[in-house]
């Protein structure tokens, strides 16, 4: 009696690349690229509006509480995009260790309910609309004979025609001419207030996220700011800015351009205050 492998036992492994394994995980790739980028749980979740437990727990590959397939997949795409990933393989990498992306099945009973009580058409009522029209030219026939016949009373009746009494001419009203309100400019700039700090953002070379705070740490403005537009603010005491993209935007505070060599794709972190520009 032979004790030895059986040929299924006998069978090799199958080798598994290293290359066809994820280096790294869906959460930590988001958050190596947010550190990356120098932003803060906070900040990723006041530009994006997803609530920071999430930005934590799918950073830690914990997809629970997004609430589905759905929500994940959605928050890995804004989250990826804001830090500047591809989106594309963190979603095929996440479909294929959680299994999501397929539909469920339609059921077929709804269909079929729905199908048999819906009611059935019907043709129009020619013989109510046949109705309808002779009574109308009757009505219509009725009211021009009597209406002749009063008319040719009035005639015979009177020897002179009256008549027409003046009508009044409506007074004319000069209608006050309607002055255009002035486009804004950088000259409103230019005519801050001295008492206050004012500044200005044009995103002149490319979109950009940015953060604005007043001195109390309320937030004016926390958004993407697209290519063309810009912001002002202003503040009794101080302004605190984050710049996503600070080498895609320029800056004027307090009617002054500030003239700093910023890079693309540098996250800058500033504070200005009244007088002259000076960060703080």
């Amino acid at each position: 009696m032979s004790i030895g492998n059986s040929p299924e036992d006998e069978r090799p492994f199958e080798d598994v690349s290293e290359e066809d394994r994820p280096s790294v995980s869906v959460g930590r790739a988001l958050q190596q690229a947010r550190i990356a980028a120098g932003l803060t749980v906070d900040d990723v979740s006041t530009a994006t509006r997803v609530r920071i437990g999430i930005v934590h727990a799918i950073e830690r590959d914990d997809f629970a509480p997004c609430g589905g397939d759905v929500y994940a997949r959605g928050h890995i795409r804004t989250l990826a995009k804001f830090v500047k990933l591809d989106p594309a393989p963190l979603l095929a990498q996440y479909e294929s260790q959680n299994g999501g992306g397929r539909p469920a099945p339609t059921p077929a009973a709804p269909l079929f309910e729905a199908e048999r009580i819906r009611p059935e058409r019907r043709g129009p009522n020619w013989t109510a609309a046949m109705v309808a029209a002779i009574v109308v030219v009757i009505g219509f026939v009725g009211f021009t004979m009597v209406n002749g016949d009063d008319e040719g009373g009035a005639n015979v009746a009177g020897d002179t025609e009256p008549s027409a009494s003046p009508t009044p001419s409506p007074t004319t009203k000069t209608a006050k001419p309607v002055v255009p309100a002035p486009d804004p400019s950088d000259s409103a700039i230019a005519a801050a207030p001295q008492d206050k700090v004012t500044v200005k953002v044009v995103a002149a070379d490319g979109p950009s996220w940015i953060s604005a705070k007043d001195h109390n740490g309320k937030v004016l403005f926390a958004e993407l700011l697209k290519k063309g537009e810009d912001k002002t603010f202003q503040d009794n005491s101080k302004i605190d800015l984050v710049l996503g993209d600070a080498g895609a935007l320029d800056l004027f505070v307090n009617g002054k351009k500030i003239e700093d060599d910023w890079q693309p794709g540098a996250v800058e972190r500033l504070t200005y205050t009244k007088g002259d520009p000076q960060a703080g």
